[in-house]
């Protein structure tokens, strides 16, 4: 039996897939609900209810997902045009100000919501913040020879950063890129977020942090009301 959670999670996907035409391309998100999200983007493929899409993946979980759906998938530089890319987030501020990467994938799905002529993003009411950064940490891909040196910039503009550590390995988190993630915390959060991420983008070693900034054209929320899911079209503050 499903969570009322999961319900959540799926109602919230459904109304993503929702907006998908026939001959899209369509850049695909990561996380739990986006797996949603893709499950029912390859049982609508199958049936004929979608037809001529094409998946440009924001991550290798992804493209395992998609791929065994029978998803048809181009890489990034392969397509000349992303029409709407869907995808997660950790934390949502009223201005539609994201923090992504708690998978560690934020910087591919920085380069799909980039490019996109339209980015949802689906998330639970949970995710809903005022100010970004003070419950979940900012992440921040280096190159692995240069992580301790980013690590004390960034604690010199006044955040904590700490390497991240896998769960079920030794030794720290490997990006598909090959690179490591240092997650940040600022006291008293972030206020203003796309200052931050240019000069976070600015210090040598440093691939992408995990600010997307001006980037989410609509947030669809999953909320339990009366004991049953529902979606909220949240209107940017």
């Amino acid at each position: 039996m499903t969570t009322l959670q999961d319900q959540m999670k799926q109602a919230v996907a459904l109304a993503a897939v929702d907006q998908i035409s026939s001959g899209m391309v369509l850049g695909l998100g990561s996380g739990s609900t986006a797996a949603l999200m893709i499950k029912e983007l390859g049982a609508r493929l199958k049936d004929g209810r979608l037809k001529d899409l094409v998946g440009v993946t924001t991550s290798f979980q992804g493209e395992v997902l998609a791929a065994e759906l029978g998803i048809p998938l181009q890489a990034l530089n392969a397509v000349d045009r992303i029409d709407l890319a869907i995808d997660g987030a950790d934390e949502v501020d009223p201005g539609f100000q994201l923090i992504k990467g708690g998978g560690a994938c934020h910087v591919q799905e920085k380069l799909v919501a980039v490019r996109a002529e339209r980015f949802v993003v689906v998330v639970d009411a949970s995710k809903l913040v005022q100010t970004l950064n003070l419950e979940f940490p900012l992440p921040v891909e280096v190159l692995p020879g240069a992580w301790r040196q980013v690590q004390a910039q960034l604690n010199s503009m006044g955040g904590e950063a700490q390497l991240r550590m896998a769960v079920k390995k030794a030794g720290p988190v490997v990006t598909d890129q090959g690179n490591l993630v240092l997650d940040v915390k600022f006291a008293g959060g972030i206020n203003e977020p796309a200052d931050l991420e240019l000069a976070i983008n600015n210090l040598p070693g440093v691939l992408e942090n995990g600010l997307f900034i001006n980037l989410a054209n609509q947030v669809l929320v999953g909320e339990i009301i009366d004991g049953m899911p529902r979606v909220r079209d949240l209107a940017k503050g």
